[in-house]
């Protein structure tokens, strides 16, 4: 089929199927709709201004650049419009990505130099066919989803090392370290966001991995454990940009898990965190919650201590409680202070569009809507037995690629991520843009000039829609659970 006879079918569709659709305005950072009722009136592709990409809910079209020319035009059109306005900005991004696990870096490491090699760039070069991944969370010992427990500074039972004399990297050395810095050598400028799940069982009121809360008495130490891990990163050529002081502070069955209140972190920042950073002259940035978005109030209690707030950069947010919409509550309470999104999965019994749909409806477009810096899925890889993992950790964790002997699978959460990542790099800028009807947005302004704006069709219908910019407008159309990422 000629691009002409593309481009009528193209038109005939829309006008066909799309002649129900109907505006509606919604979402922060806004425009208008716009369009009014009766028979659409499709304008001629007049360029072929506009590159796109689709990732369909069936997975029929995997971040499949289209061939379709999509262009701006004048002439009237009755589909309803996604308004974006690059003279209306908002946060910066520092970029997309996962959180790079223990067993992500094992099950890496055990793949053959050749495939690893590839597979590396695949994910995070920034070029060609690679997905352009620019920002990893790891974890300060041991997650849920390494293959086992540990810390830096694991002793026998009674036995304390105040001075942290027996703190090594060791556990680490093996794979962990070795592997992000293997993703340095493709792309140097990823950021490295660090997550404690525990503190040394010592340290803790129940000497045990999972719950248990720091004793006060070793704040201090813990304050100091920590800047060594920073420092102990940096010199292995792995710079720490971020840290967050606890994971799910408010879940305390997972292995490993610890408990801080509140009232216990904004102590612990002010009195011993941050003054440790402050005197080791590391600039990484500390970040408080890490939790669900079901508790702002944990956050902005926290922020609401001057003392505490002095020290801190912003917040960050999962979604396996509460609306997305509590970022955007406590960035308001607190505007000065940023907003992080750091963790969502995908599960071993979800589906590959239903995941895809609730992921770009409140992940990645809702997390970006409501000020987050970063959108990152849960986990990077695992095996065909969703592990390695603790024991108690969780088994329904869906990887964002399945690594099963020398073969890899890429899973849902792998484009999820890819579908932006690959067009939105570090420094962009949100702008504004609308929602309309089932069709959800996010706008962004690259650091070369280029506008992305990225859209889902979250309806059972397909959607025809107008990219409107600067008073000239595109028509376009999105099959249902689709979505599509547009560059200009």
């Amino acid at each position: 089929m000629n691009s002409m006879k593309n481009i009528l079918y193209s038109a005939a569709f829309l006008a066909l199927a799309l002649g129900a659709c109907k505006k509606k305005d919604s979402g922060n950072g806004g425009g208008n709709s716009g369009g009014g009722g009766g028979t659409p009136v499709i304008p001629p592709v007049v360029a072929n201004d506009i590159s796109y990409w689709i990732t369909r809910g069936d997975g029929g079209a995997l971040i499949e650049q289209q061939t379709l020319p999509l262009g701006f035009g004048t002439t009237a059109s009755n589909l309803p419009y996604i308004d974006v306005d690059s003279a209306v900005a908002y946060q910066s991004v520092d970029g997309f990505g996962y959180t790079f696990t223990g067993g992500s870096a094992d099950l890496i490491a055990s793949l053959p130099a050749a495939t690893r090699s590839s597979l590396l760039q695949e994910l995070f070069g920034t070029t060609g066919n690679s997905i352009g991944v620019s920002y990893l969370r790891v974890s300060v010992g041991a997650s849920d989803l390494s293959a086992s427990v540990y810390t830096y500074n694991d002793l026998p039972f009674g036995q304390t090392d105040p001075t942290l004399a027996q703190f090594s990297l060791a556990p680490d050395e093996l794979t962990v370290i070795p592997m992000l810095q293997a993703v340095r050598a493709v792309n140097p400028n990823i950021k490295l966001m660090a997550t404690p799940w525990t503190a040394p069982s010592w340290m803790k009121d129940n000497g045990s991995s999972v719950g248990g809360s720091l004793l006060p008495q070793y704040y201090d130490v813990y304050a100091r454990y920590l800047v060594k891990y920073l420092q102990g990163m940096q010199q292995r050529g792995l710079p720490i940009d971020a840290l967050t002081v606890q994971n799910e502070p408010m879940h305390g069955g997972n292995n490993p898990s610890m408990l801080m209140t509140a009232a216990q972190q904004a102590t612990f920042i002010k009195n011993n965190l941050g003054p440790a950073l402050q005197a080791a002259g590391l600039t990484t940035k500390i970040i408080i919650w890490d939790h669900n978005a079901d508790h702002p109030d944990y956050p902005i209690q926290v922020l609401n201590d001057p003392a505490a707030k002095a020290f801190i950069d912003g917040s960050a947010f999962h979604l396996y409680a509460g609306d997305i919409s509590a970022l955007s509550q406590v960035r308001n309470a607190h505007p000065d202070k940023n907003i992080y999104f750091t963790e969502q999965y995908t599960a071993s019994n979800g589906s590959f569009g239903g995941d895809l749909k609730w992921h770009y409806r409140n992940v990645i477009i809702g997390s970006m809507r409501n000020w987050s810096r970063i959108a990152l899925e849960w986990n990077l890889a695992n095996n065909a037995s969703f592990g390695p993992h603790t024991p108690g950790g969780c088994t329904t964790c869906k990887g964002a690629i399945t690594i099963s002997g020398g073969t890899i699978s890429r899973n849902v959460a792998y484009y999820i991520i890819g579908q932006i990542s690959k067009f939105v790099p570090p420094g962009s800028e949100r702008i504004a843009s609308n929602n309309s009807g089932s069709l959800y947005t996010v706008a962004f302004r690259r650091a070369d000039g280029r506008k992305v704006l990225v859209a889902l069709n979250d309806g059972s219908t397909p959607a025809g829609f107008n990219i409107r910019y600067k008073g000239r407008w595109a028509s376009a159309s999105l099959d249902a659970g689709a979505v599509g990422t547009y560059v200009w």
